[in-house]
């Protein structure tokens, strides 16, 4: 069967070529119901545009490329569902991958998509990532970059991202009003940005309530994970080190506390207050179910989408686009059994 042209369209519908080609890729100036007809009949006929013609005529692919840290998660899978709402009422193709927290991967992920000419990267870097140069070069090929949740504060680019280290203080500042006042943190790694912005929220926190800062009660857990958790909690205990209240940097991590302090016969919240981060699915399941930061993730994808299409016309019509433009997405915290009686 030859292949249906936009002219083959035309024809049929009585429509000029011009007319189709604005009603395929939504422009306003075509009215709704001749845009139906023309959507409703491509349909029919199952047109399949041209993509490299249309390369040829407005020097885009019609691609972009998601890289995250890691794909079997909670919060990254409702990111991509936030950036799928989006994409798919657009006439963009979405391709998805995962570094698996590796930076060498990441680069090699850039690379790959360059080379495909993508559209746009939208990228959740590595804890590890900390030279930019393959970042560098998607800006240098005249791609649109845009970085979410974790990101380097110094490097030039539009930027999704929670406001973490008021979310942090939100955490803390419900214990310390439950009453805690020797509050641990299980921190993130060193980097990336959102693990050092929670920690200072919490610190902020303490501060305000005049509550002294102790260097024991920080206990690292790089990966956030249960084990990790676990085995903190296991190391203040042992270490005599007194606490009331603990604010974990993710749910995981809270959870591995939490099965320590059971198998101590610890009473949560009586004796101890958990809040977690990130608000997973399980979070409310768990018993008991735990207090946790809540992170809108469809909504950090549907504005991902939103900031690229928003740098995508600046650089259609010739204007700068906004180099390191910043949307902040506002976290609540859920409250639950882990915190409240």
């Amino acid at each position: 069967m030859d292949r249906i042209k936009i002219s083959d369209i035309a024809t049929a519908l009585g429509l000029s070529k011009t007319t189709i080609s604005k009603a395929l890729n939504g422009y306003k100036d075509v009215n709704a119901l001749t845009r139906k007809r023309v959507l409703d009949y491509v349909n029919e006929v199952q047109f399949i545009p041209n993509r490299q013609a249309s390369f040829l005529r407005t020097k885009e692919t019609k691609t972009i490329a998601l890289i995250l840290p890691q794909i079997n998660h909670d919060f990254f899978n409702t990111i991509i569902d936030g950036i799928l709402f989006n994409v798919q009422k657009s006439d963009y193709t979405l391709f998805v991958a995962c570094s698996n927290d590796s930076f060498e991967t990441e680069k090699k992920l850039v690379d790959q998509y360059l080379n495909l000419n993508v559209d746009a990267i939208f990228i959740s870097i590595t804890h590890d990532t900390k030279s930019f140069d393959h970042l560098e070069a998607v800006k240098e090929r005249n791609k649109i970059l845009v970085m979410f949740d974790k990101n380097e504060k110094t490097f030039q680019c539009p930027k999704v991202m929670f406001e973490d280290r008021k979310a942090g203080f939100l955490a803390t500042e419900h214990l310390i009003k439950r009453g805690c006042k020797q509050i641990l943190h299980f921190r993130g790694a060193y980097q990336p940005q959102i693990t050092i912005d929670r920690f200072l929220g919490y610190k902020d926190a303490l501060e305000k309530y005049h509550i002294p800062f102790d260097q024991k009660k920080i206990i690292l857990c790089e990966n956030g994970d249960e084990k990790e958790g676990y085995h903190a909690a296991k190391k203040v205990f042992e270490m005599g080190i007194q606490f009331d209240g603990l604010f974990a940097v993710t749910d995981l991590s809270a959870i591995g506390a939490i099965q320590f302090f059971k198998s101590q016969k610890i009473k949560i919240p009586d004796e101890v207050s958990v809040v977690g981060f990130g608000n997973w699915r399980l979070s409310k399941f768990t018993v008991p179910s735990i207090t946790s930061v809540d992170q809108a993730g469809i909504e950090m994808g549907k504005q991902i989408f939103d900031v690229f299409l928003n740098e995508t016309s600046l650089k259609k019509k010739g204007e700068d686009i906004n180099a390191n433009k910043i949307i902040n997405i506002k976290s609540k915290l859920i409250t639950r059994e882990s915190s409240s009686k």
